[in-house]
């Protein structure tokens, strides 16, 4: 199974994204969105910037 973003609907009735791991590890997740077509577009950003994202480090080790 691939690397693969996953919408779903939380208790409260807001739409969450997950982004999963080929072994079913949640790697992170989202904040809740109102509408689907939100978490949508959040997926389809992350798509568009992530690749190009800077990594900051911001421990002291």
């Amino acid at each position: 199974m691939p690397y693969k973003f996953e919408i779903s609907k939380d208790k409260a009735g807001e739409f969450r994204v997950k982004f999963k791991a080929p072994n079913g590890e949640i790697m992170f997740s989202t904040e809740g969105y109102s509408s689907k077509s939100s978490a949508k577009n959040a997926i389809a950003s992350m798509q568009k910037n992530g690749p190009d994202a800077e990594t900051v480090d911001t421990t002291t080790e």
